[in-house]
Order: structure tokens, then sequence, then C-alpha cells
């Protein structure tokens, strides 16, 4: 059930509420602001409590009161802001843990005051929807939760009116559809197969006024999108290739595409994984899933000026007596010809065709982003995200988007001289090199299907889907990129 999400002019003490959550800055005193407010009204225990839990409003310091009546929240809790200026990104992660913590302490009323942050309705509200996300769809019985979170209210001292309500609706919407890509993500393998990825993402353009085209094997065998049918020729569910467009409604001065990897299960193919975790191969899919969720997002922002594209890939890999193998060589819609090593490298491969198409589209920025190697997990663990990019200029723009959104990147280099291992001695080229830089090599190998286009490459295989719930995060798929996209969207959309 969605929460209800409103915004006030009210203080925290003053309004009914299971739980009322406050940011306090780092070095704040039981006699200034809000816990000068606190102490007023519960007394001593205040400064005892502080004290005693040594609450100096570092970040992720957590202090709880119980209020027995003496104001009208039932629980109060400050947490931690640290130290320098809050960001928007800051205020989506506060409301995020806020919302977790009612989750946690079965509570169905919420209030947040908001820090006096340029934006902070609209992250917010994106982030109380995000910390209040659970997937609970295939629990029964005592497995449900016994109480929802069904009311949130953030709280500003100042005056609220349209612009105010309006930030928060769109904040609403945002964390809506990253939550698309959570569900998606948390879907088990046999209920989400590259068909039903395909009508996930129909449906989300015809939800949203977006076009869309799917084209099927059949079509994707005479487009020559050689690649996709490959890795998907394994699996009795065929693969599917899906084209979402949103266009401005004035002269559109930027074409943005944005592509995905969706592969709703991948055992490896003949190179199969060990049984130990693969179980978690239904999150392969988490890059279309991010781009389902986008363009879901894009729909509620309305980017002026800018048309953006969403492409995703859509197979499953499995091994069965036409599964694709080491040592076979196929075509590609790019026209180069491409030498298998190891099926368990597949999702490079439904990639390089998906690039190609969104080449020809002649976009000003081209990226894709995918759960692509275990060795960018192995290079920057489980809640860093590798991106590369062919242009200085991209790089230094996908920094600063990856920076105001608040999430976890790191920028890594597209080195030449590990370029050789992809030689071949048959064909244009081999889709794997040798074992070390390993992340690096699945990027030159995109690189030779994206021709002159600018071009961007992120490996989510990290932080896609998470073990705890962390951040704005979920425990399970967490749509980690979205709201990096959306801010790189954003920095085309003003120009």
């Amino acid at each position: 059930m969605p929460i209800k999400l409103s915004i006030s002019s009210s203080d925290p003490l003053s309004t009914v509420a299971d739980l009322a959550v406050v940011g306090v800055p780092e070095g704040a005193k039981v006699e200034e602001g809000f816990l000068a407010q606190l102490a007023a009204a519960l007394g001593p225990v205040v400064a005892r409590n502080l004290k005693r839990d040594e609450f100096t409003g570092k970040k992720d310091q957590v202090a709880d009161f119980p209020t027995n009546g003496a104001v009208k929240a039932a629980r109060v809790v400050v947490m931690g802001l640290g130290k320098g200026p809050i960001s928007d990104a800051d205020v989506r992660v506060l409301a995020a843990k806020s919302a977790r913590l009612a989750l946690s302490s079965k509570s169905s009323s919420l209030t947040i005051l908001l820090p006096q942050v340029a934006g902070a309705e609209r992250a917010a509200a994106e982030g109380a929807v995000l910390g209040a996300y659970r997937f609970t769809r295939y629990f029964t019985g005592d497995r449900l939760p016994k109480v929802d979170l069904d009311k949130v209210t953030l709280l500003t001292n100042e005056k609220v009116g349209k612009p105010q309500k309006d930030a928060v609706a769109l904040g609403e919407k945002i964390g809506s559809a990253i939550c698309i890509a959570r569900d998606l993500i948390n879907e088990p393998p046999n209920e989400l197969y590259p068909e039903k990825l395909a009508d996930a993402a129909a449906k989300v353009c015809k939800d949203n006024g977006l076009a869309c085209t799917v084209l099927d094997r059949e079509a994707l065998e005479k487009k020559g999108m050689k690649l996709i049918v490959a890795v998907g020729q394994g699996s009795a569910r065929p693969p599917h290739f899906v084209h979402m467009t949103y266009k401005p409604k004035g002269t559109a001065k930027k074409r943005l595409v944005f592509v995905g990897k969706g592969l709703t299960f991948d055992t490896g193919g003949i190179c199969i994984k060990p049984a130990p975790g693969m179980e978690e191969m239904k999150g392969d899919m988490g890059g279309a899933a991010n781009i389902i969720a986008l363009m879901a997002a894009v729909a509620a922002v309305k980017p002026a000026s800018v048309e953006v594209h969403g492409l995703i890939g859509c197979a499953e890999n499995m091994p069965d007596g036409w599964a694709y193998r080491p040592g076979d060589i196929f075509g590609s819609l790019d026209g180069k010809m491409v030498e298998i090593i190891n099926t368990d490298a597949e999702g490079r491969l439904v990639l390089a065709d998906c690039l190609a198409y969104g080449k020809d589209l002649k976009p000003d920025l081209m990226l894709d982003n995918a759960t692509l190697t275990g060795a960018c997990v192995v290079a920057l663990g489980p809640t860093v995200s590798a991106f590369y990019a062919n242009k200085d200029e991209l790089a230094e723009r996908m920094k600063k988007a990856v920076k105001d959104a608040g999430e976890a990147m790191w920028h890594m280099p597209l080195v030449e001289e590990l370029r050789e291992g992809l030689k071949s001695d048959w064909a244009d080229l081999k889709h794997t090199a040798d074992r070390w830089g390993g992340s690096i090599t699945a990027a030159l190998f995109l690189r030779e299907f994206v021709g002159d286009a600018p071009w961007i490459h992120v490996d989510i295989a990290g932080p896609s889907m998470a073990s705890k719930p962390y951040n704005v995060y979920a425990k399970g798929g967490t749509g980690h990129g979205v709201l990096t996209y959306l801010k790189l969207i954003d920095s085309f959309s003003s120009e």
C-alpha cells in the first residue's frame, strides 16, 4: 500500500505521530535549537540520554526519546547530520532512514522535520518512499507485515504553498519510479523472464505516455542483432529487445540514450556457475530494471529540450542443447564478428547489440549500465559502481551528477594496453580477455560498438543488490544509479 505523503508548516512536538524524526548537526548543544525545545518538553532526561549515548550529532548517530504523552508525538528520535553544509542528498538519506526506523518500530505515522536546504521537499519525499519500500508479494499469513507505514508528514518552518506541494508530489513519483526497478530485481526468475521484462517496460510506457517498440526473437534475427539471439538461444524463453522513447513538448536540442542489460537469469550457460549464490542471478537484469525505472521518472520530471531513449536487451542464459558455446563465432548488429570465449560473460554481448542500435540514433550521450563483472566488485566492493567514459568532459559531468545524487561511483580508466587481450585469431575480436583488469576489458569490448558516440559505461555489479539496507537503499534490489542518471539528464536539459 502506498504511503500518504504530505507537507505541513508545523513542528514535530505539536504534530500527532507515532514517530517524529529530527536531524541534528554535529556539535549541537542541548541548550540550543530543537534539542532545547525537546528538553523543555521532556525535562532533564534529554540531557542525560544524550550524555549516556555520547550523542554529538555525528553522521549516523541516533538518540531515542519516548515522550510518555508530554508532546503529541509518541516518540522522538534525533539523527546526527554530521559536519558541514547539508545537501539535498543528505535530506534524502535522512528521510529514508526515518522511514526504515518507522517500519522497524511498527509505527504507522511519521513526521520528519526538513532541514532548511534547497530542494529539501522533493529529496525528502524521494527518501521517504525509498525508505518505506518493502517487497512482500510472496509473503502469506504470519509472514505478512502486521503494521504498514501509512502516513508521512514532512514538516517545515516555512510557509507551504503550491511549489512545495508540487515538489513533494514529484519526489513521491520519482521514489515510486525507482521502486519499479526494485520490484523487478526482486521478482523470482520463474515469474520474470525476457518476455515479462519486456511487458513490464511496455506497461511503464503505456502508463506514462511514452512510445515503445518491442522486438521478439524473429524480429531480432531479421534486424541482425545476432549477439542477443546467441545469448538467449539456450533458453525455452526467447530474447526480446525494447526501445522506450520520451520526447519533450518543445524542440529537443539533445538526444540521450540509456541502455540496460536485462539477463532475467544467468546460469553462466555452458560455462555454468557454481551453485552457491546462483539464486542471486535473478538480479542480473538490474541494469534493464534501472532503465525502465528511469523512463518512468523522466515521464514524471518532463525534462525540457532533451529527448530520452531507453533501450534494454532481455535474455535468459541457460545451458541446453541449443546453448551457445566457447569457440562459437557470431556476427553483430555493428557488423563485427565476435569469438565466444566464456559463455558466462554474456552481458557484454547483449549490450554490444544494444549499443550498436543506440549509436544509430546519433545521441549526444549514450550511457549503458549493467551488472557486468565480478571484477568490479573485487576492485570497489559491494556498494560502489565503476564508470568509464570515452571523453574527459563526459567523465567530469558524470562525477558531478554522482556527487549531486549522493550515490557512490568511481571513475575507472580505459587502459589501452589491455585492448590487446581482445584480439582473436579467428574473428574480429574475442569477447573476453585475461583475468586481470576484467572490468576494464569488459568496458573496452563495449567501446568497440559505440562508434563516435559520447559514451559512459557503468558497472553496477556490486550495488544493484544489497545484502542489508543502507543509505537510501533497501535489502535486495536497490535501483542504484537512477538518481545519478536523472541528475545527468538535468545537466543536459538545463544547458
